[in-house]
């Protein structure tokens, strides 16, 4: 396998560096390096953590809707023509956060910042996996990821040290600088698409039915429906815990260091269960995984609510990053497996706007709960319960659906 990956990295490094790149620059809209700044927003603006966290669900939640039309912009434009555009558009939403001088114009920042990036530019990312790759789409797909997960791991604690020497503004303005110096790498990347757009019918792989499912039907098919809560739960749970972090540490009673310490090894192991995922994919197709792809959240939610040792935690940590690893290729290769890549950027859009509400929900929810009296560590049975759910709704509506993908048209 080592070689085979070699070779086809090689075979394909313009396409998977442009995937790559892209999913990088995605972070300056993602919520760990958004809240690197939280401290320094609050304090700028007067606003409490509620207020924070109300602006923050609001801007996302804008977000998510607009890209239920915007997302389908990538089955009718090139992805260096329209990867260029949202990069300028992901510089201005950063421009503006450095520049922003009043509160009510927070929603509006965030929105821009989400919407730009991890919003568009990682799903043009993995749309443009999913179309150009067919029998090595998990490869595809996990390796294009590591662009954020490089991100996750290494922006965070670059700009943190940075904010020691340099105005939190400033830094947001060499964000901007970052995401528009990526605009003639990705070019360069992609003077010869992979699949040019000229070849794209005869390119595509169809999905159930041997059909191309357009948007609309997708939505109206029982699949997308139990599908749903799957989307939701990852994101919004998986977002939570890292939002609560500092309380959740309090109520365990560890310092919040010691907690953090864990995180790295978390982040390594969610790149193995990526790449894993990738190949497994590859060798038993998605139909065969996703609907077991969760179960690994059951345990590690329930090890979470119970943990009372930091090893234990991590223990805990360890079944999440499962999930968390598996859920950047598998949901992505689902959708065009099972419908199609001829529309698969407007129903990816779909579902990205689902996993972004995700991300604006979970941790309002969960926070409000707690200002309720009911702890993190109850909340987090009931998070293993709903991902039990989630599973059963998985197996109920992949194995209805699954005898579909072989029939004729």
């Amino acid at each position: 396998m080592p070689m085979r990956t070699g070779g086809f990295i090689i075979e394909n490094a313009r396409w998977l560096g442009a995937g790559a790149l892209l999913a990088f620059l995605s972070s300056f809209g993602q919520t760990y390096f958004i809240s690197v700044f939280a401290g320094e927003i609050r304090a700028a603006f007067g606003l409490s953590n509620g207020q924070w966290g109300g602006i923050y669900t609001l801007g996302t939640t804008a977000s998510a809707i607009v890209m239920i039309w915007a997302g389908g912009l990538t089955d009718r434009l090139r992805v260096r023509a329209l990867g260029a555009a949202v990069l300028v558009l992901l510089a201005l939403a950063c421009l503006l956060m450095a520049t922003v001088s009043a509160a009510w114009l927070l929603p509006l920042v965030i929105f821009a910042l989400r919407f730009a990036g991890q919003g568009m530019t990682s799903h043009i990312a993995v749309v443009a996996m999913s179309r150009w790759f067919i029998a090595s789409r998990g490869k595809a797909l996990s390796i294009a990821s590591l662009g954020n997960t490089a991100a996750e791991a290494l922006l965070p604690l670059t700009f943190v040290a940075l904010m020691v020497h340099f105005d939190w503004r400033l830094l947001w303005i060499l964000a901007a600088v970052i995401a528009l110096a990526g605009i003639p790498v990705l070019i360069g990347l992609l003077t010869r698409e992979r699949t040019p757009q000229s070849w794209a019918s005869s390119e595509q792989s169809a999905g159930m039915l041997n059909r191309h499912w357009t948007r609309n039907q997708t939505f109206r098919h029982s699949l997308f429906w139990f599908m749903v809560p799957a989307l939701l739960g990852p994101p919004a749970f998986s977002t939570a815990f890292f939002f609560h972090q500092v309380h959740y540490a309090g109520i365990k009673g560890w310092a919040h260091v010691d907690l953090v310490a864990l995180f790295p090894a978390y982040v390594a192991l969610v790149v193995v269960a990526m790449m894993v995922s990738g190949w497994a994919l590859d060798k038993l197709g998605t139909a065969r995984l996703i609907p077991w792809f969760q179960v690994p959240m059951v345990a590690g939610f329930t090890i979470l609510a119970v943990a009372e040792t930091l090893p234990v935690a991590f223990f805990g940590l360890f079944f999440v990053a499962l999930t968390t690893g598996a859920n950047s290729v598998l949901p992505n290769a689902f959708w065009a497996e099972f419908f199609g890549t001829r529309h698969i950027g407007s129903i990816k859009a779909m579902a990205a706007a689902v996993m972004v509400f995700g991300t604006a929900i979970g941790p309002g929810i969960t926070g409000v709960l707690i200002d309720l009296g009911f702890g993190l560590e109850v909340q987090y049975l009931f998070v293993a319960a709903y991902f039990v759910a989630t599973t059963v709704l998985m197996v109920i509506g992949v194995g209805r659906a699954r005898p579909m993908l072989a029939a004729p048209a």
